[in-house]
């Protein structure tokens, strides 16, 4: 049986930042939405700019997947960086990071030059995800749940408005000025940070102390690894394969091939079930922290394989267009309900000594989840059926509840300590 400690967990004293909330919505939520808005500004003018250097479908549609390795590279560096010299720095670098890689791609003169470009911003938004993390772990209290979902909810928000900014603004000014309008945006969000983020506990460390702390992170992951956490981090897999199909717009492309339906109407169905989605992210995170991680994620997990298996028989029946949308909204809301659940739950079981090192091999998991599931989804669909695939991402969702079941039942807010033995205790035996 899971054991929580009552000494010094976050629950028997908040921190400063947690119980401030302007501090918090200057410093999370507003950079989360100017930031997400940035992205999505250059979201529309992204495919017609790739087209503009004259290349082929096939090598444009590197623009995205550079942009995901980007963020899957960096993932392990963020978090070693994180363990020398905090979050915040982290935290504060990426947005400046990205607003300086988004302006080189208004001014890039190759297609391989942007796509460095794009690597590079990816790699940025994992930094600004992980310090992020780092920061609400360490000084969130037991509020973690409401400010990741929160700064996830915000995050989506800010994508559904700025597609609509861009698109004007591309139309107005030329394809190189949603790029421009980004990296304004993008810098402007990093500026609250500046004045309202907490210092992390591990970046007011001597830089002695942080390096030998890092080097210990790094030595002593065989112990970090026990066989609970790695119950957890297959379970942070098969949650990213669920979902990385819903989320890169796989879906989307299923529903144009199967229905063939336009562009208006796919993106009605996109903004219709972002607007609902959002307060259900909000509220999941509530929950968590007020009735224990399990009552959520469980439940939503569950309520999203079934979702998807409605999907699959659609699939496989031919539903008419209305029971797909039916099918459709209800995958997509139920997504909502489980988003920034498994962030919160690495949230509660990162070992002290070597958060960032965890939150990087965590991140990377996911990420490489995130990449391989349209590819699994399109292979499926390829060469057995459409309702088989969304059976297979059913399945994986169903096992990801059973996980979360099993291996979470002792997380409430607190961290679990049995879960990752410090140091001192895995160096003994």
């Amino acid at each position: 049986m899971l054991t929580v400690p009552q000494s010094d967990s976050p629950v028997a004293k908040l921190s400063r930042w947690s119980g401030r909330s302007t501090d918090t919505v200057l410093s999370l939520y507003v950079p989360a939405f100017v930031l997400a808005t940035g992205v999505g500004i250059a979201i529309p003018a992204l495919p017609l700019y790739a087209k503009s250097f004259e290349i082929d479908f096939g090598m444009a549609s590197l623009v995205v997947i550079v942009h995901q390795l980007g963020a899957t590279v960096s993932t392990v560096p963020t978090g070693y960086l994180i363990d020398r010299v905090g979050g915040r720095r982290m935290a504060l670098l990426g947005p400046l990071l990205a607003a300086l890689s988004s302006l080189m791609m208004a001014i890039a003169h190759s297609f391989p030059e942007l796509l460095v470009y794009r690597f590079i911003e990816g790699w940025a938004m994992q930094m600004w995800m992980l310090g992020r993390l780092d920061l609400i772990t360490g000084e969130g209290g037991n509020r973690r749940g409401t400010q990741i979902t929160g700064m996830f909810s915000l995050d989506a928000a800010g994508r559904l408005v700025g597609p609509a900014i861009g698109g004007f603004v591309a139309a107005a000014w030329g394809l190189k000025a949603p790029f421009v309008l980004y990296a304004i945006v993008a810098f402007f969000a990093a500026l609250p940070s500046f004045f309202f983020l907490p210092t992390s506990n591990r970046a007011s460390q001597p830089a002695s102390s942080r390096q030998k702390d890092s080097r210990a992170g790094w030595a002593t992951m065989s112990e970090i690894l026990t066989w609970p956490l790695i119950i957890l981090l297959i379970g942070q897999f098969l949650a990213s394969m669920t979902r990385g199909s819903l989320f890169s717009g796989t879906l989307d492309l299923y529903t144009v091939y199967a229905y063939g339906i336009g562009p208006e109407t796919l993106g009605l169905l996109a903004a219709v079930s972002g607007a609902l989605g959002l307060p259900l992210t909000w509220v999941s995170g509530r929950m968590m922290d007020r009735f224990g991680r399990r009552s959520t994620i469980v439940p939503g997990f569950t309520l999203l394989a079934l979702a998807i298996t409605s999907l699959a028989a659609a699939a496989y029946a031919r539903w008419s267009f209305a029971g797909y949308v039916a099918a459709f909204l209800a995958a997509k809301l139920t997504m909502s309900s489980t988003s920034g659940s498994m962030q919160v739950v690495s949230s509660d079981v990162a070992p002290p000594h070597a958060r960032g090192t965890f939150f990087g091999l965590w991140g990377l998991i996911g990420q490489v989840g995130l990449l391989l599931s349209p590819v699994f989804f399109a292979l499926v669909s390829q060469y057995v059926s459409y309702g088989t695939a969304f059976a297979s991402l059913s399945a994986m969702s169903a096992c990801t509840a059973f996980i979360m079941w099993r291996q979470i039942r002792g997380i409430s807010m607190h961290k679990v300590d049995a879960l990752v033995p410090s140091p001192a205790v895995a160096g003994k035996g």
